[in-house]
C-alpha cells in the first residue's frame, strides 16, 4: 500500500529543481478579465438586437464561455497567481466571481484554508464526499442511495447545472461565524452583491432576454466548473495526512480546451502549489511525473466523467468507494481504480487493463 506523504515533503523537492520566477505573480493574466467582459458584452448586445432565438441561445453559450472563464480567473486571482495586491485581488476577485455568485474573502476562507489545508479529509475538508458511516445520519444520503446506479448518476450531473453557486451559500452559512466581526461587512456585502447586480440586469432586459443573457450562461458555467471540481478529487482516496498526489487528481484536454480553461484541469499541480500561475503548471507536472512516476494520477477529462458516472460518490474505507444497494466495492485513483471496474464487460475486453499507476 502506497503510503501518505506530507505536502512539503513535495514542495521541498520540487523547489529545488524550478526557477525562483514560477512562485511569482504573473499578472497579464488579468487580461482575460476585460475579455470575458468585452465578450459578455458583445453577447448581450447580440442578444437584444436579434429577435431570433436560436441566435439568442448561441450567444447564450458565448456568455456563459465567459462567464466560466471569469471563475477560473477568480480561482487564479484569489490564491494570489495573478497578483499581491490584496485591495486589487480582492476588487478583481469580486468582479470575475459575480456570475458565479461567490464572495472574494468566503472563497479565500472556505477554499484557500479549509479545502487547500484539509483536501479529502473525511471531516475537515469542506468539499469532500461522505463516509458510508456518515451517509446513514444524513435521510437525503440515505434516499439519494436508494436509488438506481444510473438515476443517481444523473441527478449528480444534473445538479452540477447549480450546484457550485448552492454550494458557496451553504459554506457562507457554514463558515460566517469563524469571521471576526470586522470582516463580516465586507462578506456579507459581497454576498449580497451578485443578486443585486443580476436583478439590475433582469430589469434592464426583460425576463426573456435575462433567460440568455444570466439564466442559461449561469447553468452552463455551474456545469463546467463542477465537472473539473468533481473528477479533480472525487474519485481520489480520502488522506488523514494532505498528500496531493493521492488526494487529488490532473484531467487533461486537447490543448487549445486547456488553453481556454486557463489551465484549471492542473490540479495535482495546483495543490502542491497553490500560487503558482496554471502557465507553468506544464512544466511542474513533467517534473512531479519524473519524481513521483509511481503516485501521479491523471486522467483525460472525458474518462474521468465517465468513471464518475460509473462509480457511487460513497466511501467504504479510505481506499475505496461502495455501491450500499449491492454492496459492490471500486477502488479510487492509485487502488484499483480502472477501465476493467468501471466499463461494461464487453468493452472491458477490448480495452487493456492498465498496470500503472497513470493512466493518460
Amino acid at each position: 500500500m502506497t503510503e501518505e506523504q506530507h505536502l512539503r515533503e513535495y514542495t521541498k523537492a520540487l523547489k529545488a529543481h524550478l526557477p525562483r520566477h514560477f512562485f511569482e505573480p504573473v499578472p497579464a493574466r488579468l487580461a482575460f478579465l476585460p475579455a470575458f467582459l468585452a465578450l459578455f458584452g458583445l453577447c448581450t448586445w447580440g442578444i437584444l438586437a436579434t429577435p431570433y432565438i436560436l441566435l439568442k441561445l448561441l450567444l447564450s453559450f458565448g456568455i456563459g464561455y465567459a462567464f466560466i472563464g471569469m471563475g477560473f480567473l477568480a480561482h487564479e486571482i484569489l490564491h494570489g497567481a495573478v497578483t499581491k495586491n490584496p485591495v486589487l485581488r480582492s476588487i478583481t476577485g469580486t468582479i470575475a466571481f459575480l456570475p458565479l455568485m461567490v464572495g472574494a474573502r468566503l472563497w479565500r476562507k472556505w477554499h484557500n484554508v479549509e479545502h487547500h489545508g484539509s483536501t479529502q479529509h473525511p471531516e475537515d475538508d469542506p468539499d469532500a464526499m461522505g463516509t458510508l458511516e456518515s451517509a446513514t445520519k444524513r435521510p437525503i444520503v440515505q434516499w439519494a442511495f436508494r436509488q438506481v446506479p444510473a438515476l443517481r448518476s444523473f441527478f449528480l450531473f444534473f445538479a452540477w447545472t447549480f450546484w457550485f453557486t448552492l454550494h458557496a451559500h451553504m459554506m457562507l452559512r457554514r463558515f460566517f461565524p469563524d469571521f471576526k466581526p470586522n470582516e463580516r461587512p465586507a462578506v456579507i456585502f459581497q454576498a449580497i452583491l451578485p443578486p443585486l447586480v443580476w436583478l439590475g440586469v433582469l430589469l434592464l432586459v426583460g425576463p426573456l432576454n435575462f433567460l440568455f443573457v444570466f439564466v442559461i450562461p449561469w447553468v452552463i458555467a455551474n456545469f463546467i466548473a463542477m465537472s473539473f471540481i468533481a473528477t479533480n478529487h472525487l474519485l481520489n482516496p480520502i488522506t488523514e495526512t494532505n498528500d496531493p498526489l493521492l488526494n487529488s487528481l490532473t484531467v487533461r484536454n486537447p490543448r487549445w480546451l486547456e488553453w481556454l480553461t486557463l489551465g484549471f484541469g492542473y490540479h495535482i499541480e495546483h495543490h502542491v502549489f497553490p500560487v503558482l500561475s496554471p502557465k507553468y503548471a506544464h512544466v511542474v507536472a513533467a517534473k512531479i511525473k519524473e519524481l513521483w512516476p509511481e503516485r501521479y494520477n491523471e486522467l483525460p477529462h472525458w474518462k474521468a466523467l465517465v468513471y464518475l458516472w460509473k462509480t457511487p460518490r460513497l466511501y467504504r474505507d479510505h481506499r475505496n468507494l461502495i455501491e450500499p444497494t449491492t454492496g459492490k466495492v471500486f477502488g479510487t485513483m492509485g487502488f484499483g481504480l480502472n477501465d476493467a471496474k468501471v466499463f461494461p464487460r464487453k468493452a472491458e475486453a477490448r480495452r487493456p487493463r492498465r498496470k500503472t499507476r497513470t493512466q493518460k
